[in-house]
């Protein structure tokens, strides 16, 4: 995925009405632990606790100068809900976010307090898109998408922070859900001419853009994953290629390792991470030997985490998604 110098002016400048830059941070119990130079970014700083605000406010904005709206539905698990939600409210636009059963209560009274509807429906995330296109037809409102080219380039502004504040990185790490953080991650350092390492980080129950890395897109019958964010069956299209033509690897994580990661964080930091915002470290930490001394980032992309979810976590359990086992086999 490719941006130009004018379209991430044009980002910065709707994001930053919004959301100020986000710090990143060299934290020395960190790097005494990894042996590497590792710098959080910390995306859990944001307006709605997570780096999709910025995608959403663009999409948003770029919507509104091409289309007469008569209002929006989303599918989400939450964050990309919120930030789609804030951005409509602040623009005057009606929105319906489909959200599947079992979803995260708090993230629901977030989207819910930025101004969004909610709709309770489907099994999981690809039930509750599907259901979503279903409301979006019958409304006749715009169906927004998980992953679009402007939600991107919205995000690209972190991906611009961190470069632009830390400098040339040997790698970044950055968990994958739709993919939308990784790509903007690949196309920001393309457009800065960077030589770093960009390394997807997915679930191990929830494998289908490592499966689907060696070129053929895979779907998977279930993502049951307590790191919801990360919770795809399959990846969308456009943001498979850019990761396969753009991305070093994509890398798997256990739900022990993430939850070891998010009490890591939490310990050694003193910020909250939700499953995929810890996703990234618990990579890094994983392979932490083949980058001993190298400067290295983790996106931590969000901090929504359920109370009950980070009591167990901080209980040193792992929350467990439900009682749904999901088969690794690919159905297509």
């Amino acid at each position: 995925m490719k941006f130009d110098w004018a379209e991430i002016d044009n980002a910065l400048e709707v994001v930053r009405r919004t959301v100020p830059p986000t710090p990143a941070y060299f934290w020395p119990q960190l790097r005494r632990k990894t042996g590497v130079e590792l710098v959080l970014k910390h995306e859990n700083h944001t307006p709605t606790g997570s780096f999709k605000a910025r995608g959403g406010l663009v999409y948003v904005d770029a919507l509104r100068q091409s289309l007469e709206i008569g209002g929006l539905v989303t599918a989400t698990r939450g964050n990309h809900g919120q930030s789609i939600a804030m951005g409509a409210s602040a623009a005057g636009i009606e929105t319906l976010i489909v959200v599947p059963r079992g979803n995260s209560i708090e993230k629901n009274r977030a989207m819910e307090a930025f101004g969004g509807t909610l709709l309770v429906a489907g099994d999981d995330f690809d039930d509750a898109r599907r259901i979503a296109a279903e409301e979006a037809a019958e409304r006749g409102w715009t169906l927004v998408p998980s992953f679009h080219r402007d939600i991107a380039r919205g995000v690209a502004t972190y991906a611009l922070e961190l470069f632009q504040g830390i400098g040339e990185l040997d790698a970044v790490f950055v968990p994958v859900g739709m993919g939308s953080g990784i790509c903007a991650l690949i196309g920001m350092r393309d457009l800065l001419g960077l030589k770093t390492k960009i390394i997807g980080v997915v679930a191990d129950k929830a494998p289908a853009f490592a499966l689907s890395y060696a070129g053929r897109s895979v779907r998977l019958a279930a993502a049951t994953t307590f790191a919801d964010g990360l919770a795809c069956r399959e990846p969308h299209e456009e943001a498979l290629a850019a990761v396969i033509a753009g991305a070093e690897d994509v890398v798997r994580v256990t739900e022990w390792e993430i939850a070891e990661a998010i009490r890591d964080i939490y310990e050694m930091t003193h910020n909250l991470a939700e499953g995929a915002g810890a996703a990234a470290y618990a990579a890094v930490f994983k392979h932490r030997s083949a980058y001993r001394g190298k400067r290295v980032a983790a996106i931590l992309t969000g901090g929504n985490i359920d109370r009950r979810a980070m009591a167990t976590v901080l209980s040193g359990a792992t929350p467990q998604p439900g009682a749904q086992t999901m088969s690794l086999e690919p159905i297509a």
